[in-house]
């Protein structure tokens, strides 16, 4: 009895974590040779936060990152639009927390291997086919060169590898590559002082151009590391190098519209001068899926529902996976069964969510505001009531799952998570 899990990212090893605290074997294939940290920072929202405190790591994780205290949104003056308290200053049970994804991705690492074993993860093994066998899977694997290395037999295969799954090509092979919305976000660290308090995630702009940034870890000397995000918008039929997602970017490229944003509460263009390394990411997604289940495999995170970094979502909504399904393979055996009802609670409730964040996701009040106040404004409530900004952050925490009321009463999604 054992669960192939193809891909160790977030999703992929948090499932492993989940299967181990319920005592069902698995093990984790991962393409490239080498696990390292990579990537930036993120937010992982407090009802993610708390499938990682199930599994025991809430400690770890604030050892690691910053709970964030409130979450801002400011217009391209630098005027504040809506500002409101977040993870347990909001009264959630749980803390949201700014972390870098390469630590957050080793701690999961590590922890994968210390509680499963040495050989719970094979790295240099890609994805290339499976066989369903009627009551076993094999999935056979190939090294970086396109070697076919292994075919492995389990009961359960899932693919978590990816915006670019070899399982979903496999399945849809007249999808073709990610869909770009035609913005572009570079993406880097800088150490400087803190903002706002220190434990302040903001956003500014509009959808054509749009600052992000948050603290990562507070620093010895009182400075702390600073994730930022700057994006601007162009048309998606514009030529631009987009499928390269380690490319360092070219700071003539964003620095220059950036240079007039040097607010009394924050100096961006000063943030962007003092990053060591910054990425330049496409903004891509994937269209919904009818189904992610095929037999005794199914797709997982990035594999499934690769939607816009918009309303903080991506990873977090890759642990809800792996926990539902977690869930369903106890309640229903390592059968295709578990698997359909996975993708019956998993698959709509993040398809609303890849579309509420083509519309902007609660970001929307930022163009709302640049919309109706491209000048600047003297009172917020002349330009965006606060029935309207209130009702927007609401109706995006409802639709992606942390409401806090409802998060706060609803039980475990794996039960043995409650002992």
């Amino acid at each position: 009895m054992t669960v192939l899990i193809a891909g160790g990212g977030i999703g992929g090893l948090t499932l492993a974590l989940s299967l181990h605290q319920v005592g069902i074997p698995c093990r984790i294939f991962e393409a490239v040779e080498r696990l390292a940290p990579l990537g930036v920072g993120i937010n992982v929202l407090p009802h993610a936060v708390r499938e990682l405190t199930e599994l025991g790591l809430q400690d770890e994780l604030l050892a690691l990152g910053i709970p964030t205290a409130r979450l801002a949104y400011y217009s391209r003056r630098g005027q504040e639009i809506w500002s409101e308290p977040r993870g347990r200053d909001a009264g959630y049970a749980w803390p949201q927390i700014s972390i870098h994804r390469g630590e957050l991705q080793m701690l999961l690492t590590h922890t994968v291997l210390d509680r499963l074993g040495p050989d719970a993860i094979a790295p240099g093994h890609a994805l290339t086919s499976w066989e369903d066998r009627g009551d076993r899977i094999a999935a056979r694997f190939a090294d970086r060169g396109g070697a076919q290395i292994a075919e492995v037999a389990g009961d359960i295969l899932i693919a978590a590898d990816g915006i670019h799954s070899a399982a979903r090509a496999a399945l849809h092979p007249d999808e073709g590559p990610p869909i770009w919305n035609g913005a572009i976000l570079w993406r880097g660290t800088a150490v400087a002082a803190p903002f706002l308090g220190g434990r302040t995630m903001i956003m500014a702009g509009h959808e054509y151009q749009k600052f992000v940034c948050y603290p990562l870890r507070d620093l010895p000397d009182g400075r702390q590391l600073i994730n930022f995000i700057a994006e601007r918008k162009f048309s998606p039929d514009q030529p631009w190098r987009r499928e390269d997602w380690n490319r360092a970017g070219r700071v003539e490229d964003y620095l220059p519209p950036f240079k007039a944003w040097a607010f009394d509460w924050l100096d961006v263009p000063g943030l962007i001068r003092a990053a060591e390394t910054v990425y330049e990411y496409p903004m891509v997604d994937r269209d919904p899926l009818d189904a992610w289940s095929h037999g005794r495999l199914t797709l997982l995170g990035d594999a499934a529902h690769p939607m816009y970094p918009i309303g903080s979502n991506g990873a977090s909504q890759a642990i809800l996976d792996a926990r539902v399904l977690t869930r369903e393979l106890l309640a229903q055996g390592l059968s295709p069964a578990a698997l359909r009802a996975y993708e019956a609670e998993r698959l709509p409730a993040t398809a609303k969510i890849v579309t509420a964040n083509r519309g902007n996701g609660p970001e929307q009040v930022m163009q709302m505001v640049e919309e109706r106040a491209p000048d600047g404004f003297d009172r917020i409530d002349d330009v965006l009531s606060a029935e309207e900004r209130e009702g927007t952050a609401a109706a995006y925490k409802r639709l992606a799952g942390f409401d806090k009321d409802a998060l706060n009463a609803r039980p475990p999604i794996v039960p043995e998570a409650a002992a």
